[in-house]
């Protein structure tokens, strides 16, 4: 009796030390789940609100926020996504980015390759002038821009009004720029002696065994750069003179401002926008995220 007592007595000593972890684990999955809730929320909801103002086929007021469909119908997203207005603008937006990506991906590529395989004193320099291109608000070069798209130098020919004048600004973006450095800084030496050895040029060692290997970092800057130029707004309302080369993100504005369109095609376009940056995503998330864990493993 002796014995059991004392064993009694051991394990209810025990039993509060045994369930506190247990309450700690508890307590920290219960945070964990309400932060994802909350985080879920904040972005699903104001999405969740687009979709269902869309599909409202009543009047909608302006400034209501949405959540459940008032007479739910698709007329407003079939009427919207067929108009030859936003049509229009959509291709408009297809074509700067369908161009603009590649450009800058490889431009992006070649400077960065130049900067971290080429050794000259000035590397660091140019890279920093390159990062301080990103501290400058928009705003501040909006008209510099305009002058020297309205005449082009040294040819003095006016890019207004025409798809280079939304590409070509674009094409160099020191944020692609700098991932890439970074990555194929860590490329071994012995890689280029190897085919050096084995009689590669310059672009032969470029194209055949760097892209290759900063595979995953093309994916990232693809990725935001897709992104950067899709969204953009203030270089094509800059550029684009006449409505016809107006962008889904200038169309979106001119559509918010007319008090004649309803609400639910104003969200009808603004989902049509959404579609294209979503299916991208989709399509490259593989390689995003290996691009992020790689550059997150490498720091």
């Amino acid at each position: 009796m002796t014995l059991l007592a004392s064993r009694a007595d051991e394990i209810d000593l025990r039993a509060p030390d045994d369930l506190g972890p247990r309450r700690r684990s508890l307590a920290s999955r219960s945070a964990r789940w309400l932060l994802h809730a909350f985080l879920i929320a904040v972005f699903a909801i104001p999405l969740w609100s687009i979709v269902a103002t869309a599909l409202s086929g009543a009047t909608i007021p302006p400034g209501r926020f949405v959540i459940i469909p008032d007479q739910p119908t698709l007329a407003n997203i079939v009427d919207t996504w067929t108009s030859e207005r936003i049509l229009r603008y959509f291709v408009n937006s297809l074509v700067v980015v369908g161009i603009g990506v590649p450009l800058q991906t490889m431009v992006s590529a070649l400077a960065a390759y130049a900067l971290s395989r080429r050794q000259f004193r000035a590397a660091s320099v140019v890279l920093l002038v390159f990062l301080c291109t990103m501290m400058m608000p928009e705003e501040v070069i909006a008209i510099p821009l305009y002058l020297v798209l309205s005449e082009m130098p040294p040819f003095e020919v006016s890019l207004l009004n025409t798809y280079a004048g939304m590409i070509l600004p674009l094409v160099g973006w020191a944020f692609s720029i700098f991932v890439l450095t970074k990555f194929m800084n860590e490329l071994p030496r012995e890689l280029e002696e190897a085919a050096r050895v084995d009689g590669a040029s310059d672009f032969g060692y470029f194209w055949r065994v760097v892209l290759p290997c900063v595979r995953p970092a093309i994916g990232v800057v693809t990725v935001f750069g897709f992104l950067m130029i899709w969204e953009h707004y203030l270089l094509p309302l800059i550029v684009a003179q006449d409505t016809e080369m107006f962008t889904l993100q200038v169309a979106l504005l001119n559509l918010r401002q007319d008090d004649m369109i309803p609400l639910a095609i104003v969200m009808s376009a603004a989902l049509l926008a959404m579609l294209p940056s979503i299916i991208v995503y989709l399509l490259l998330q593989r390689h995003f995220h290996a691009g992020i864990t790689a550059g997150a493993v490498k720091g």
